[in-house]
């Protein structure tokens, strides 16, 4: 567990570089540290060692087996030679024939060696492997659905940082506003009361600067849950930037488990085949009992062995294992329908993500011409707020409006580049 620990907290600060004495993280790094973070990182391994654990069983299948035994027998009724050594006309020999006895004692050590097994351990090795397979790559594939979450706090909390600095120039240009106008309301230029909705402006928007700091910490306290390293106020994050062609290729974890899933029903169809080859064994008992072995003369408690070898072929099943492969068939097909059905809803994800990306680009170029509209259109009431042909009201609806065209911008912008980064995961492409 140490060594755990010790690898995690190594691994987390080699993402970490100094830009401008502040610590910076990116998005895949934020991918990697989730994964490591998770309980579902160390399942592969789990699956791992369940697999060999198995595959060593297995193949102890062609070790001997040894069982101890032990059995007491009465019978009610023996072959009597009496009667039948009667007949011969031999003086004496039916008076001096044994009788058998009618209780048995047995204590054996039986060992059993298989032979030939029709290849069964064999397939049934690989069934195995294959069955540690699927449960890896869907492992993999729970890993994979982490991103969603680290995104959503991700590029939340962009946006966030990029909203308190558009506000922040915001709230100085009302301080430097409200100066400017109490030195006018000193020499009766303007009003009282245009001070007055300055003020309430840049209390709103203070008030807007507590809602983001509870919005942040909140994300914060998210994101590094799910990383397992704390994000502080030393922690930067950086806007990712996908400028890769967004093809249309998917290679989701998801489908690989479906492929994985028939290799295994594949390999269980193999398995199956194998019931319906003979199986060569051998055996031996070494015993001690009355009688011994097959000596039913004998009264007395003595050792005895017994060696042997055999073969068992089930010629005919009644199409027991005919059925069972067209079970596995079907299944098959079950599954060729399940991984169609994925592509086809990820193919529609993508073309409905990429519509989202044609629209967020022609957003931004909107955004642009529009900020520097704003920007002359909130320069010029400055001028007629100066010249008093409007009201200090109508002057700050011009201030928010251009604050608004900026925000809009940086949204977009972000939203931009999640909208991305999205079609990436749901393609399964990697971001650099």
């Amino acid at each position: 567990m140490k060594i755990r620990l010790l690898s995690l907290v190594v691994f987390a600060g080699s993402f970490f570089s100094l830009a401008d004495g502040q610590k910076i993280i990116t998005l895949k790094e934020c991918y990697d540290l989730a994964s490591k973070k998770t309980s579902i990182a160390g399942e592969k391994e789990i699956y791992s060692s369940i697999w060999q654990l198995k595959d060593k069983n297995l193949t102890r299948s062609w070790l001997p087996t040894l069982d101890a035994n032990a059995n007491f027998i009465y019978n009610s009724d023996i072959v009597d030679f009496t009667d039948v050594f009667a007949s011969i006309p031999v003086p004496g020999l039916a008076s001096a024939t044994p009788l058998m006895p009618k209780d048995n004692y047995k204590l054996t050590l039986d060992i059993n060696q298989m032979i030939f097994d029709g290849g069964t351990v064999r397939k049934a090795r690989s069934v195995e492997e294959a069955d540690m397979k699927v449960n890896q790559q869907q492992a993999e594939s729970d890993l994979y659905k982490l991103r969603a979450q680290v995104n959503s706090c991700y590029f939340s909390l962009l946006l966030i940082d990029r909203q308190k600095e558009l506000l922040n120039n915001y709230h100085e240009l009302l301080k430097k506003r409200l100066v400017s106008m109490q030195s006018s309301l000193d020499n009766g230029v303007i009003l009282r009361s245009d001070i007055d909705v300055m003020t309430s402006e840049k209390i709103r928007v203070e008030q807007q600067f507590t809602e983001i700091g509870l919005k942040k910490a909140s994300l914060t306290s998210v994101l590094s849950d799910l990383t397992g390293i704390e994000i502080g106020k030393d922690v930067s994050l950086i806007l990712p930037q996908v400028t890769g062609e967004l093809t249309t290729e998917i290679m989701r974890p998801e489908l690989r488990v479906f492929d994985l899933r028939k290799e295994q029903l594949e390999a269980g169809m193999e398995l199956l085949q194998t019931r319906r080859m003979p199986r060569a064994f051998g055996f031996a008992s070494l015993g001690y009992g009355s009688p011994p072995g097959q000596n039913f003369f004998e009264d007395n408690f003595s050792t005895y062995y017994i060696v042997g070898a055999g073969i068992k072929w089930n010629i005919y099943d009644w199409d027991k294992v005919k059925n069972e492969k067209q079970q596995i068939r079907l299944q098959q097909g079950m599954i060729d329908g399940r991984k169609t059905e994925l592509t086809d809803n990820l193919r529609r994800s993508l073309q409905a993500k990429e519509a989202e990306i044609a629209t967020l680009e022609a957003s931004l170029e909107r955004d642009s011409d529009l900020i520097s509209l704003r920007r002359r259109i909130t320069a010029s009431a400055e001028s007629q707020y100066g010249n008093g042909t409007i009201t200090a009201t109508e002057l700050l609806n011009e201030m928010n409006s251009e604050k608004q065209a900026e925000i809009n911008y940086e949204i977009h912008k972000i939203s931009l580049e999640m909208a991305k980064v999205e079609y990436y995961n749901i393609s399964g492409k990697e971001i650099e």
